[in-house]
């Protein structure tokens, strides 16, 4: 199964934060011995990352919490417009990678600099 798709809307030169409780058939993900990254590219194709996401795992990780984080001076270095990212989680040496989220991204031109 696909994904889920959850587009975001990011204000340029604004630090942003996202908390997602994954769940697997209902319940809480324990995510214990996984970890979460998140790219940012202005083409699903691109080759080129636009930024990245840093993804954290909440402890305790039984409560199933990833936070993704993006900084104001890592949005204000991006152009405003139309980008994609999706969000994986990963055990070591990826064994066993998931992606659990995926979208669009609207970055939206700051005014005040």
């Amino acid at each position: 199964m696909a994904a889920p798709k959850h587009n975001l809307t990011i204000d340029q030169g604004s630090d942003f934060v996202f908390d997602l409780v994954v769940s697997d058939k209902g319940a809480v993900k324990d995510l214990t011995g996984y970890g979460a990254r998140s790219h940012i590219r202005s083409k699903r194709s691109s080759s080129t990352l636009a930024a990245s996401f840093t993804c954290t795992v909440v402890s305790p990780a039984t409560q199933g919490v990833v936070k993704m984080q993006l900084t104001n001076a890592t949005s204000s270095a991006m152009t405003p417009g139309l980008y994609f990212y999706d969000l994986e989680i990963f055990t070591a040496g990826n064994n066993l990678v998931k992606r659990i989220l995926q979208g669009e991204i609207i970055l939206t031109p700051e005014v005040t600099r």
